[in-house]
Parts: C-alpha cells; structure tokens; sequence
C-alpha cells in the first residue's frame, strides 16, 4: 500500500524527523489560506500523488506571492501529471500539499528497504539528494552507502553517525542527522513499511538536517495491525480493476499487453507472462487467484479482465494441488457461461484430477482451447490473440 508525500511526514514527524511546515489542500482556496498560515515569503505548492519525479512533470512549484501560490495551485489542481512512473496517460492531481519554503545547502538521499539476501532492513544513503536512486546506482555506486541494521540491536549510533558522515552531512550536524537516521528505522520497523525514503534530505544554511520529501509503502499483509494507516489509504490513486480485484482476495496488476492470465500461485503467473512473451505475446494482466479458487473468484477476474477494452484473448493455467482441477474447470465453465465470453480461451490444466477436470472442459460446449503443456499453451493463446 502506498500513501501520499503528506502522510508520510505526518508518521515520520511522529517519530521525531524533522520536515517542514506544510498543509494538504483540495482546492485553490484551501491552498492561498494554507499559505497565510504557514507565513513567510515563500512556499512550495507540491502535487500529491503516487509517483516520483514530480517536479520534472511540472507538479512542484515554488511560490513567491499568495497571488503566485493561487496561480500554480490553479494550474497543478486537476492536471494529468505525467511522470517516469506513472506511465504515458499520467495521473491526475486531486490533492496539493502547500510547505514553507527552505533554506537548502545541500541535497542528500535517505533509503530503507527489506533486503531479502541479507533478510535485514537495510539503509541506503548517498551525498546524490535529488536524483533518481537508480540513475546513482548506475553511474556512481560508489555513492551509495548501506548498513544492513540488526534486527535485534537496531540501528547503532555509530553507524548511524559514520553515514551521516559519509554523504557530507556538516559535523554540527551529525548528531540530529545521528537521531533522524534512527527515528526514520524506527518508524519503518513499527509501521510494517517497505520502503521508506527521503529524497531529498537536506542540510539548511544552519547546519540541521531536514526531510524536505517522502515516500513509505507497507506491507499489505502487515496492514491488519494498522487501521490508522489503512485510513490513508487514496482509493483514487489505485487502478479501479485492482481495487475490485482485492474484493475476492485476487492478485491482479494491470500490464499493457492484450492477453489476459488467470493463474494459481504467484511463481506460476510469473512463469506464464515470461512464457507468453517468449512466443511473441504481451500479458495484459498479473491474476494470482490462490489456492483457493472458488466459482465466483474465477468468476470475478474473468469479469475484471474482460473490462479491459484491450483484451484479444485469455489463457488459464492452472497447477492443481490445493486447487483440484475439477474445481477450477467447474469454475472456469460457470464464469465463461456468465460472461457471455467473447474472446478465445485457451486452458492448460496439470495436477490432481486433471482428467476430470479436462473432461468438464471438453464436455461443456463451450468453444475452449485446450494447452497440452505450458509452451502448448502460450503458443495457441498468442495465436488467438493474433486471430490466427
């Protein structure tokens, strides 16, 4: 689950990191009052939605006048705010967050993430504030600096202190950067986040460290223990596919291809969308329905498929262990009835009672393509979908 810039500072101040004064706004208006509250001569005027690179795409400004604040916040309110994550038909701007303005010296980048080589929460930190992580990564790794935290002791001050050292953090500075660096583990550790990041984090002409933006994503299977953050949760900023998906405990993840996959098991869905470009096709879907697929989850993400209007065709595959393969061609059967299905369906069934499972499949009228194997399978589906 992912949250906006605003909310991630609420969590992170909570937990004693320094971050500018800042309000959320849903209209120009709310935004102008924001800033006479806020005081000063400067603001900021930041799009909120789930996705970096903001200010390239025009949806960070910086204001110098209430009337320059009223202005930007006009033109950001309602803009489809195209980024390198949101992909080319952007997202729309619903939410501004409006901050005092800062005296920036100097850009730095704050990470953490679960490396699930060392099985630690690892901090990255570099001197490169600003950039894209990745694009650091690539050019200049040697920047990049990381203290795999144990789980136990949780992060020391020493190292904490020889990080903070590391990316140029003035000597004044270190212990408040010393104590930041620990509060940001904190909060990551008791949230259940994934990521969290403060890019950038900045030194001020006075020496202190500040989270001048970020980012935490949790862990969904974590989020039962966290109402308060489920409450944050922006249901505009999700695909509305995925939404209804996670209705019926499906795993869905809307892709640009024109095949859709209906799956049991996160490593075989994985596996069929490698196998289906392997042949030539593009996966328009990742659907996981579990081990526990019952006629109306079949049934359900074969209706969340079809409402993409980009679908040629549909290929379920299925490893029947937990699932047997009755019961999912029983399933498959009803939903394609239901449906009223319109484009060809290919099905490859392999595991317990797979003969009964294909024998409903050949005895239910319905014009199915039957998969021998996996590569039998991929190759008919990317034919269908190519109307061959």
């Amino acid at each position: 689950m992912k949250i906006h810039e605003y909310q991630a500072k609420e969590i992170l101040r909570k937990y004693g990191v320094a971050t500018p004064r800042g309000t959320p706004c849903f209209s120009v208006d709310e935004a102008v009052s924001a800033a006479k509250r806020l005081g000063g001569k400067v603001w900021v005027v930041k799009a909120q939605i789930h996705a970096g690179g903001r200010g390239k795409g025009g949806g960070v400004k910086l204001a110098r006048s209430l009337d320059e604040v009223k202005s930007h916040a006009g033109s950001i309110l309602g803009m489809q705010l195209k980024t390198h994550q949101t992909g080319p038909d952007g997202q729309k701007v619903r939410r501004l967050l409006i901050e005092e303005g800062a005296d920036i010296r100097k850009e730095l980048y704050l990470g953490m993430v679960v490396d699930r080589g060392t099985q630690r929460v690892v901090l990255m930190a570099s001197s490169e504030g600003g950039m894209d992580i990745e694009e650091v990564a690539a050019k200049t790794p040697e920047k990049i600096h990381k203290v795999a935290v144990d789980p136990v002791k949780g992060l020391a001050d020493t190292d904490a202190e020889d990080v903070a050292r590391k990316i140029g953090v003035p000597a004044k500075g270190i212990p408040q950067a010393r104590d930041l660096l620990k509060a940001l583990y904190q909060a990551f550790n008791e949230t259940d986040a994934s990521l969290a990041e403060i890019n950038p984090l900045i030194v001020t002409g006075d020496e202190r460290v500040l989270a001048l933006d970020a980012k935490m994503n949790f862990d969904d299977n974590a989020l039962f223990r966290h109402p308060e953050i489920v409450a944050m949760r922006d249901l505009d900023e999700e695909d509305p596919a995925e939404i209804e998906a996670s209705k019926y405990d499906l795993s869905y993840i809307s892709l640009d291809g024109n095949i859709g996959c209906l799956v049991n098991g996160a490593g075989l869905a994985m596996s069929t969308m490698d196998i289906i470009k392997l042949y030539g096709g593009s996966p328009a879907n990742f659907l996981d329905v579990g081990g526990g697929a019952s006629t109306e989850k079949v049934t359900e993400a074969f209706k969340i498929m079809l409402k993409n209007p980009n679908l040629k065709a549909i290929l379920v595959n299925i490893f029947g262990g937990i699932m047997k393969c009755d019961v999912i061609a029983e399933g498959v059967v009803t939903a394609a009835r239901q449906v009223s299905l319109k484009v060809p369906l290919v099905v490859r069934l392999e595991g317990t009672n797979v003969d009964l499972g294909k024998k409903i499949l050949a005895e239910s009228g319905l014009p199915i393509i039957s998969g021998a194997n996996m590569a039998d399978a991929a190759q008919k589906v990317v034919a269908a979908a190519k109307g061959k």
